[in-house]
């Protein structure tokens, strides 16, 4: 299946592109998303336990089944002052 991932703020500037697409297996799920980008991004590691994803502008878990078509987005934690 494709994919199409959006990346956010320090996310963006680690995959160095605010858009990727992905090509995973069938079953794939959030996690396997994040660990095909990991695998040529070692520094996202660091940033796993603050970010959140959403699929098809929904707030999900990383273990949520994804489908072919489906967009999802890697989002950092939000600061503001």
């Amino acid at each position: 299946m494709t994919i199409r991932v959006l990346a956010f703020a320090r996310l963006r500037e680690i995959l160095r592109c605010s858009e990727v697409s992905l090509e995973l297996p069938d079953t794939a799920s959030g996690n396997d998303a994040w660990a095909a980008l990991l695998r040529d991004h070692p520094a996202l590691a660091a940033e796993r336990c603050t970010t959140r994803l959403a699929r098809n502008g929904r707030l999900v878990h990383f273990e949520e089944s994804l489908r072919d078509g489906d967009e999802i987005a890697f989002l950092p934690p939000v600061g503001g002052g």
